[in-house]
């Protein structure tokens, strides 16, 4: 059996922890063949080894334990395919970077230890991870009483994510806790752009290889070739995680050669197999080798041009992609650019380092739908801002634009889009106005149109629905003469939005139509699923639970599909809204955990939904305590909070649509409440209940409940028996 895996995995230790049962073998020895100087120098201590065991009597075999068999190579692998025969009556435990090859051979892969998830700062959560419970370990050892607080737990957290779960660096980063905290660890870390030259001192008896992650990186780079140095050190620019298109277009050597020297650093653990259920299969070169690497490459002057190489390979790939975002393949490539995120950005910082502002500022432009999508939004809007500055000009001469206007204002708009999607939709008013301003001086109608469209929706978040009318009506005619449909399209659903918010349900509905119909025609998904929320709204207001609940499930289809990550926490709690007044018998606890969900990904964008909204939402809260137990509440939450948001999404769509049964109305009506009067009088008026919300300065969510209660009491099934029993009345 040989153990397979990277260096400091721990394929040592589990050799070493190797206990036989009694009698199970008549003897054992144990050698570490890392030190020995050459392949024959190992090869006698086999043999050596080897002999002593065949004078131990007994009917059992013997078993020969070897650790660090990986620099040894051929000859040791054909003496141990002589020795291993049935005659032999020997057994071999070894431990490897890579397999011996030798008949017989059973692998076991020794793999890192899982990290924690996310930003974890929950020292009970933490408590249940690998990496941090041998972090915590190893931690005891030079600092008795060592334990993970909730003042450390997120810089524990974020050291195992840094150091990849990898055993030896856990065990060499709880060392240095005798002199730094974690916090200060981790900056210090941070700070010297990686582990390697920070982590070293570990116990003076073990191996020089498992004492300071330094040497063990070189020792497994040790032995080889030129070729596979050249592409490991090419490899090692990537962030984690990379695709085999972009490493064929970011390595030197031809592609025949790149298949076959990376199945020689797959077999050596120097580029390991991302796990991965779908899709494109991905790689990564895992620290410390990758920090290493970066090193060698420094010191050898080839650093710049594999970053250049690298840089150049991602600007072709969001050049090439962005005209795609719109289509049949949307959700490919928007899965695509989500997997290259952290390379996408490493490229933009080089770029950026080397002058290219203007090409930084155009991928930027291109990136707007895939950061929208994937949450990305506080990074959109550093980087739009950063690249919108002005620079000093030299000797001091005032200021000079770092970028030509029409991208200054791209840019500007582009804030705008992502500071409204973080919940701020005064300061999205204003930067849209300024990039407004700067386009109409410019004269370039599209822009003007597709800003003002932007603006329009930013106006209807602020609270604004006649300045939104005003600015999406001719917005919309000006993008449709243009030919822009996506966009046009986009501009009709926010249109029908403010339309519906002014009661004009008239004209609401035929622009919701056409926005409906252009995202289906051009198979915009994104579009489609923000359409469809706004049907869900309409439907609801229209007390048609189950349509509503029908476009809200079919618009979590979409998001999962495009792995959403923005627009997600907005649509699941309107279908949990929705659950909750419409069905009685609607399940309390799952409820809970969609609402904890939704607040989990809107503290993890550090987003932000509008006060309507919140009020809405502490309603409904209110509410399921009093449904619930105070345990079970709190439960539920708990487990919300904790709950991936595809998770959630599968839980909301697996659970049962709303019971619309008409109420079976009762021999007598039972009284309304004063208020419940108030209500069933505007709702007879023909007053939406975002109207009626507005009149008697009480939430939206709220008026819902009361049409619903008095639905029931007066044995009524639509709105129009409500106005017909206020007509009786009067």
């Amino acid at each position: 059996m040989t153990l397979t895996g990277p260096g400091g995995v721990g394929k040592s230790a589990l050799a070493g922890a190797f206990e036989p049962a009694p009698g199970q073998f008549r003897g054992v020895r144990t050698a570490d063949l890392a030190p020995a100087a050459s392949a024959d120098e190992a090869a006698a201590t086999v043999l050596r080894l080897t002999a002593e065991l065949r004078r131990i009597p007994g009917d059992a075999d013997a078993l020969l334990v070897l650790d660090g068999c990986d620099h040894h190579g051929e000859p040791l692998t054909t003496m141990l395919t002589e020795l291993l025969t049935p005659r032999g009556r020997l057994r071999v435990l070894a431990t490897s970077r890579e397999p011996l090859r030798i008949a017989g051979e059973l692998l076991l892969p020794v793999r890192r230890l899982p990290v924690p998830a996310g930003a974890c700062d929950d020292p009970g959560e933490l408590a249940g991870n690998a990496s941090a419970a041998l972090f915590t370990r190893a931690a005891r050892d030079v600092v008795p009483g060592f334990a993970v607080t909730e003042e450390n737990a997120a810089a524990v957290a974020t050291l195992c994510v840094l150091l990849e779960g990898l055993p030896l660096a856990l065990e060499l980063a709880a060392g240095r806790l005798r002199l730094f905290t974690p916090q200060v660890l981790l900056a210090r870390l941070r700070h010297r752009g990686g582990a390697l030259t920070a982590l070293s001192g570990g116990p003076a008896h073990a191996p020089a290889r498992h004492r300071s992650l330094a040497t063990l990186a070189e020792s497994a780079v040790a032995g080889l070739s030129r070729d596979e140095l050249t592409l490991l050190g090419h490899l090692a620019v990537f962030e984690p995680g990379f695709g085999l298109p972009m490493l064929e277009r970011v390595s030197p050597l031809p592609r025949a050669e790149t298949d076959a020297v990376l199945d020689a650093l797959l077999d050596r653990s120097l580029v390991v197999a991302l796990d991965q259920e779908q899709g494109e299969p991905r790689f990564a070169v895992p620290e410390p080798v990758r920090s290493h690497m970066g090193e060698e490459l420094a010191a050898d002057g080839l650093l710049e041009a594999a970053q250049d190489r690298h840089a150049s390979a991602y600007r072709h790939l969001v050049t090439t992609v962005e005209p795609r975002l719109t289509g049949p393949r949307q959700s490919h490539w928007l899965r695509v650019l989500a997997a290259e995120h952290p390379n996408i950005v490493v490229a933009l910082r080089r770029l950026r380092q080397c002058g290219a502002v203007e090409d930084v500022a155009s991928l930027v432009l291109a990136l707007r739908l895939p950061w929208l999508v994937q949450g990305h939004l506080r990074t959109g809007v550093e980087w739009c801002d950063s690249l919108g500055q002005d620079e000093p000009a030299p000797e001091g001469a005032g200021t000079r634009p770092s970028l030509p206007e029409p991208l200054r204002a791209r840019l500007v708009d582009l804030s705008a889009t992502f500071t409204l999607a973080l919940g701020d939709a005064d300061l999205a008013v204003r930067r849209h106005r300024r990039a407004l301003a700067l386009c109409k001086r410019l004269g370039d109608r599209r822009q003007t149109a597709l800003v003002t469209a932007r603006m329009g929706l930013a106006l209807l978040r602020h609270g604004d629905p006649a300045g939104a009318v005003a600015a999406l009506g001719p917005a919309l005619t000006a993008l449709e003469s243009l030919g822009a449909a996506a966009p046009a399209a986009d501009t009709a659903v926010a249109l029908a939005a403010a339309l519906r918010t002014q009661g004009d349900t008239r004209k609401a509905q035929d622009a919701l139509d056409k926005g409906l119909d252009t995202h289906r025609r051009v198979a915009d998904a994104r579009g489609l699923a923000a359409a469809l929320r706004e049907s869900a709204a309409v439907a609801a207001e229209r007390d048609d639970a189950r349509t509503a609940a029908t476009a809200l499930r079919e618009c979590l289809e979409l998001y999962r599909s495009l792995d959403e990550r923005t627009e997600l926490p907005g649509a699941l709690e309107e279908l949990a809204l929705l659950w909750l007044r419409t069905d009685a018998a609607a399940g309390g606890p799952r409820i809970t955990r969609a609402l904890a969900a939704c607040a989990a990904l809107r503290t993890a964008l550090g987003s932000s939904s509008g006060a309507t909204r919140r009020a809405a939402v502490e309603e409904a809260l209110d509410a399921l305590r009093s449904r619930l137990s105070r345990t079970g509440f709190t439960v539920a939450w708990a487990e919300g909070l904790r709950m991936p948001a595809a998770t959630a999404v599968e839980e909301a769509l697996a659970a049962p649509a709303p019971d619309t049964r008409p109420a079976v109305p009762t021999p007598e009506a039972q009284p309304l409440t004063p208020r419940q009067v108030q209500v069933a009088m505007l709702v007879a008026e023909g007053l939406t209940n975002r109207q009626i919300a507005a009149r008697l300065d009480i939430s939206e969510w709220t008026v819902v409940n009361h049409v619903r209660q008095i639905m029931r009491r007066l044995g009524c099934t639509s709105r129009l028996q409500v106005a017909w029993s206020v007509g009786r009345w009067t």
